[in-house]
């Protein structure tokens, strides 16, 4: 049986040209969901774009999300009729919108939904995330029914945390297959 798709999931304003999720798309071809609106992230627009392409891929896949993008896969869970298209996911750094600096951009996307998921799920949270705690990151993953991993200080876990290709991130995907 062939290996499930890798879906990326980047979060507000897309994964630059340096990024691990930018990097693994060139690398291994993972597939990433391009949203309509970087700029503008709204939850009923991101997940009916996630759930187009998951239409178009043969299931099962699995999900590599970051910062917003975790919420994403949580949001799309929570709605979705077709969650069995998802195999498991890899939810990296999920981003807090209740945060003070991040409500008026992220206002769709309150309240968080944190239904538990109907996959297998694993979170990753770092000590010094400017935009989680590692309190809130572990939250979301109780709330998911996801195992969680304290990274360490990671900061955002995206390239200014100096993660290359992040093969070690590659290594906890590899515990879906």
């Amino acid at each position: 049986m062939a290996a499930p798709t890798v879906l990326l999931l980047p979060g507000w304003q897309n994964s630059g040209s340096t990024h691990w999720q930018t990097r693994w798309e060139a690398l291994y071809g993972d597939l990433r969901v391009q949203q309509h609106d970087w700029m503008r992230p709204l939850r009923g627009d991101w997940i009916a774009r996630l759930e187009e392409v998951l239409l178009e891929q043969p299931a099962p896949v699995v999900l590599v999300a970051h910062s917003l993008g975790c919420l994403l896969a949580a949001a799309w869970a929570a709605h979705t009729s077709q969650p069995a298209r998802v195999a498991a996911a890899l939810l990296v750094a999920p981003g807090d919108p209740q945060r003070p600096e991040l409500r008026a951009a992220l206002h769709s996307w309150v309240p968080v939904a944190t239904q538990p998921l109907p996959f297998p799920s694993l979170v990753l949270g770092s000590r010094n995330d400017p935009y989680c705690s590692l309190e809130r990151a572990a939250g979301f993953a109780r709330d998911w029914g996801a195992d969680f991993i304290d990274y360490g200080a990671c900061g955002y876990i995206n390239a200014e945390s100096g993660l290359g290709d992040w093969p070690q991130g590659r290594a906890l995907l590899a515990r879906f297959n």
